[in-house]
């Protein structure tokens, strides 16, 4: 075969303009890239408690993780707009989607390092779901996964349920947050919209109770079906067997000598 001359396209090939890929704004990356050196000004922080014995808490000399440690327990609060990145097309785009549902829906936004949530009450969550993953300026196709959240001091909203959302056409993502209080805790499953999530809300009932209504099997994964509670709940005995020591008594980790 006789092998093109310079300049000519090779077999196959074409000397036709490649049309550039088009964009759709920012994407993730770019919105990591930002987060990294700003960050939008956002409402104070919600406090719901304290929690005492638990590692993070410096400046007692108790390295143990227990003893007088207290660490409070702060939730983000609300981010005003302008966003950031894609967010504010998101928040414009699924405002656009939902119409008047959109004030009764969102209960709030947070931005909290780099990434979007969306604050959903329960009773429209499917709405909001569809509008993301139908929406061609959204399009959210992928759930990642659901998360389950227990905050026993946050009252009436002991209970979270996240959901990660992916979109593969514009490289972005969103979470959304479900909170409901621990005497109720109903939330309608997003299965219809998201199948992925079959197995995932079975996972999070099983570790925190949370009820998906809908949901064609809810039963549990891990734990036997006659398993008593949810496991990863805050107020779950932890269980376990005490070692005992036969003539010696082991003080409390603040009664304990120090050696610095």
């Amino acid at each position: 075969m006789e092998e093109p001359k310079h300049g000519e396209p090779k077999h196959g090939e074409s000397n036709e303009p490649v049309e550039p890929r088009p964009t759709t704004g920012p994407t993730q990356d770019d919105v990591e890239t930002e987060a990294a050196t700003t960050a939008p000004e956002s409402t104070p922080d919600d406090i719901i408690g304290v929690r005492r014995g638990m590692f993070g808490v410096t400046g007692t000399g108790d390295t143990s993780g227990y003893g007088g440690l207290v660490r409070t327990v702060r939730l983000p609060g609300g981010t005003p707009p302008p966003y950031g990145g894609y967010f504010d097309e998101l928040d414009d785009a699924l405002q656009a989607a939902l119409g008047p549902v959109y004030d009764q829906a969102i209960e709030k936004i947070v931005v909290f390092r780099g990434e979007l949530t969306l604050h959903v009450r329960r009773e429209h969550l499917v709405a909001v779901a569809t509008a993301l993953r139908n929406d061609s300026a959204l399009r959210f196709e992928l759930c990642l996964g659901v998360s389950g959240v227990h905050f026993p001091d946050d009252k009436d909203r002991e209970l979270h349920a996240v959901y990660h959302l992916n979109s593969i056409t514009h490289n972005r993502r969103v979470r959304v947050e479900v909170s409901i209080p621990d005497a109720d805790p109903h939330i309608p499953s997003l299965y219809s919209v998201y199948p992925t999530t079959d197995w995932h809300e079975r996972e999070t009932y099983d570790f925190f109770g949370i009820l998906f209504d809908g949901h064609p099997a809810l039963t549990r994964v891990l734990m036997p079906d006659d398993w008593r509670g949810h496991p990863q709940r805050k107020d779950y005995p932890l269980g376990g067997i005490p070692v005992e020591y036969k003539g010696a008594r082991i003080p409390p980790p603040d009664e304990r000598r120090t050696y610095s």
